[in-house]
């Protein structure tokens, strides 16, 4: 399923900036093509990250959440990689690797 074309910045902030001065969600999404719970969505994110709401993360902790996943998908991958490698390694050379650190500590 491909992902929606995400709006501009700019619009979103128009919007809820037109929320703050009074029109309602219902209102602007008859005149704008989002819904109104989708506006109501970047009032209540725009609060956030002001700092006024407290019940989710800011826009700029949402970013780091996403990089840190990348990060833990990218380092799973490199240790699985590893594993493989010396367990190759091992049955090639008739070896068994020495235990870890880790290891000699349980």
């Amino acid at each position: 399923m491909p992902k929606h074309q995400a709006y501009p910045a700019a619009f979103r902030e128009q919007l809820v900036a037109l929320v703050q001065a009074g029109r309602s969600p219902e209102e602007l999404a008859k005149e704008f093509e989002p819904t109104a719970q989708t506006i109501r969505n970047w009032v209540a994110q725009a609060e956030r990250d002001r700092g006024t709401r407290t019940d989710g993360l800011t826009t700029a902790e949402q970013r780091e959440v996403r990089e840190l996943r990348r990060q833990v998908r990218q380092l799973t991958l490199e240790r699985d990689i590893l594993s493989k490698a010396a367990a190759w390694v091992a049955r090639e050379t008739g070896t068994i690797p020495k235990a870890s650190s880790e290891d000699s500590r349980s």
